[in-house]
């Protein structure tokens, strides 16, 4: 069921707040007055605490299975189109979320919250289900090869993705590329992650390696 406005507002303060402070450094309070809500309408939409986490991941999550679903019906771009696509979809996501793959990557480091782990690992489990139906199309065309292991280059994109983000400015000096305007190099930046990781997918998926 989707969310509505009033949620959305409660969830992505609570995004932010998680991301600066830590999930066990933010309390219930702290959100409902950055929200500007009363902690009475948290408690209505979500329960609790690990409830409103809870929705974040199913917030987050929610757009990437119906972005697949939309492709899976689009019946006039080929399977390796679909992936391009989709891979576009990640990384502008992680780019523009940063915050909220911050949270994923704390929570899933320290280990501390089992609860966390559990909807970390679900909502991975949901978007490789969704995009494997993806591959498994393509491989019915013959325009991929068989026995795709999809957890493996998943992780491949999602953490050269994350590794991009953590030394962006790494990258961007040993580029030679510091006095470039910001939004320039984003717009590079965002670019080379995205062929790379096509010529990667392409070299998994297709007969060409």
């Amino acid at each position: 069921m989707p969310f509505n406005e009033k949620q959305v507002q409660i969830i992505e303060t609570a995004e932010k707040l998680f991301s600066t402070h830590g999930y066990s450094g933010t309390s219930v309070r702290d959100i409902s007055e950055a929200a500007g809500v009363n902690l009475a309408m948290i408690s209505y939409y979500f329960g609790s605490k690990d409830k409103l986490l809870e929705a974040l991941f199913q917030h987050r999550s929610e757009h990437i299975r119906m972005k697949v679903e939309a492709l899976l019906n689009d019946d006039k771009i080929d399977p390796l189109q679909k992936m391009e696509i989709l891979v576009d979809e990640y990384i502008d996501r992680l780019l523009a979320k940063e915050r909220f793959y911050k949270i994923m990557i704390c929570e899933q480091s320290m280990e501390k919250n089992q609860a966390i782990m559990d909807m970390v690992a679900d909502m991975k489990q949901r978007n490789i289900t969704a995009i494997s139906e993806l591959i498994r199309d393509g491989e019915k065309k013959g325009v991929f090869v068989k026995n795709i292991d999809v957890v493996l280059m998943m992780n491949t994109m999602v953490g050269t993705i994350t590794q991009m983000l953590i030394s962006k400015q790494h990258y961007r000096a040993f580029n030679q590329q510091l006095d470039m305007p910001n939004a320039m190099f984003e717009q590079q930046f965002r670019k080379n992650i995205s062929a790379h990781i096509k010529f990667l997918f392409k070299a998994i998926l297709t007969h060409e390696a």
